[in-house]
């Protein structure tokens, strides 16, 4: 068993299929995060894709659930669990339909706002007490009689163009938002990241 740290999750569905659909902005941002920090997703357990990383506050790690979205508690538990990480030192890593593409939001809790990822995590963990990096994707657009591309199918679409370069300009404010995270603290990280 090893000692407390960070546990950074990227949300997302395992597979070449899903890579750039909306529904896979947290792997992506981890992907990014990793990168920039030399760290690689080479080791596996725990149906999880994980690296770990050192920054000045201690260790870090970085897990992708690779057992599909609404069963990645399964996966963020274990992790948790093992190295006894404390809830309020997980941040997770996820896209968000209630806010408008590109926006990026911290908070320090709350409920799963209808994401599947997040309620698993929720259920597997016993608490809501975590931190979460929300990417924003919008809703489906929809036509003057309310109809539109159906939720469970937007969210498992590419991302449009426009969309993807929004998200690629946003990567370095989500890889400053885990820095502060891990080296100071939720509410710094909020102040610092929320609104820009």
């Amino acid at each position: 068993m090893g000692e407390s740290g960070y546990l950074i999750v990227g949300l997302g569905n395992p597979g070449a299929k899903y890579e750039l659909t909306r529904h896979n902005a947290g792997f992506l941002a981890l992907d990014y995060f990793a990168d920039q920090h030399g760290c690689s997703f080479s080791s596996e357990k725990w149906q999880g894709l994980f690296c770990r990383d050192r920054l000045a506050c201690g260790r870090i790690l970085l897990v992708k659930p690779q057992n599909f979205m609404n069963r990645s508690g399964e996966c963020v538990a274990r992790f948790a669990d093992y190295y006894r990480i404390d809830p309020a030192k997980i941040l997770v890593v996820h896209d968000d339909l209630d806010l408008p593409a590109g926006r990026i939001k911290v908070v320090a809790r709350g409920g799963a706002g209808g994401h599947n990822g997040i309620r698993s995590i929720i259920n597997h963990l016993g608490t809501a007490d975590f931190a979460r990096l929300k990417i924003g994707i919008g809703r489906p657009e929809r036509n003057e009689k309310g109809q539109g591309m159906p939720v469970e199918r937007y969210v498992l679409a590419g991302f449009s163009d426009p969309e993807l370069a929004l998200f690629n300009e946003r990567l370095s404010l989500i890889d400053e938002a885990v820095e502060l995270f891990t080296l100071h603290d939720i509410e710094t990280c909020m102040n610092r990241i929320n609104g820009r």
